[in-house]
């Protein structure tokens, strides 16, 4: 984007699509549990606009991750997990860009009195660097992948505008984490081992999942049997969950679950809880 004119347009484009993709997600997702719902009448938009903020919301529409390396990111989450591409959008740079994602961070590098770049600020607004985005469909939500460049690298580029964050482990405050849902009838333990294989084949070494039995070495992790792939908890209230934690290739932290027996029932009453407010509202 070149002027600001250009830029809301495209903020535009990329805001109706979203909403239009938002509202399939979250019906997908309800599927059964609505078809069942005694019908009712629906809310006007004065009565929902003086609702509490929890009801206003339809759900999540997206996760977003900024990566280092986007055609490394794009491959993994549409490749090897299979999901599907949206749209792609780019090159955005301008004030209202810099304005819209950046000020808090603007602020906090003027009361320190710091050059912004330091703390990780790109110069969209001159157009020095630019952001790319894509958008990437999962049964039941998006992820976003979003990557900061230099002007002069290339759309796709392996090389970020600032440095990727070197701890990554989940116990730091403000880490966030991706979990996708394995069907039930999947295999989880060769699940596992068919993720590692397949992005050992491409390269992606980072691709890491720990085991449920103790490793201190990467020998030791590569060594464990399979059933060590999968933890199970059988305690209530998460009795039926079944879940491995795993590095993918930004070195983001990602989680694998399957929900069964007693603790799938507990979100499913959970889930039509939910409903029955929304509905009411």
């Amino acid at each position: 984007m070149s002027n600001v004119n250009d830029e809301n347009a495209s903020n535009l484009r990329r805001r109706d699509v979203i909403h239009l993709t938002g509202p399939a997600i979250i019906t997908g997702m309800a599927g059964g549990a609505l078809s069942t719902a005694p019908a009712r009448s629906q809310p006007t938009i004065s009565d929902r606009d003086g609702a509490p903020l929890g009801v206003r919301l339809q759900g999540v529409q997206h996760f977003g991750l900024t990566v280092q390396n986007m055609e490394r990111a794009y491959e993994f989450y549409t490749q090897v997990l299979g999901g599907t591409e949206v749209f792609r959008h780019g090159n955005f740079h301008g004030d209202t860009v810099q304005n819209t994602l950046l000020a808090d961070q603007e602020i906090l590098a003027t009361e320190r009195g710091i050059d912004p770049q330091t703390i990780g600020v790109p110069d969209l607004r001159s157009g020095v660097q630019r952001l790319d985005v894509r958008f990437i469909q999962f049964d039941n939500v998006v992820i976003e992948l979003l990557q900061y460049r230099d002007a002069s690298q290339p759309m796709g580029s392996s090389k970020s505008f600032a440095e990727p964050v070197q701890h990554m482990s989940p116990a730091y405050p403000r880490m966030m984490h991706i979990c996708f849902y394995v069907r039930d009838d999947v295999d989880f333990n060769k699940f596992i081992a068919d993720l590692e294989a397949e992005s050992a084949r491409r390269g992606m070494a980072q691709v890491r999942a720990n085991r449920s039995i103790r490793v201190t070495t990467e020998q030791q992790r590569k060594a464990a049997p399979r059933d060590a792939n999968t933890t199970k908890v059988t305690e209530p209230p998460s009795d039926g969950w079944e879940l491995i934690y795993c590095k993918g290739p930004e070195g983001e932290q990602l989680e694998f679950v399957r929900v069964l027996g007693p603790v799938k029932k507990r979100f499913g009453d959970a889930f039509a809880k939910r409903q029955a407010l929304v509905g009411a509202r």
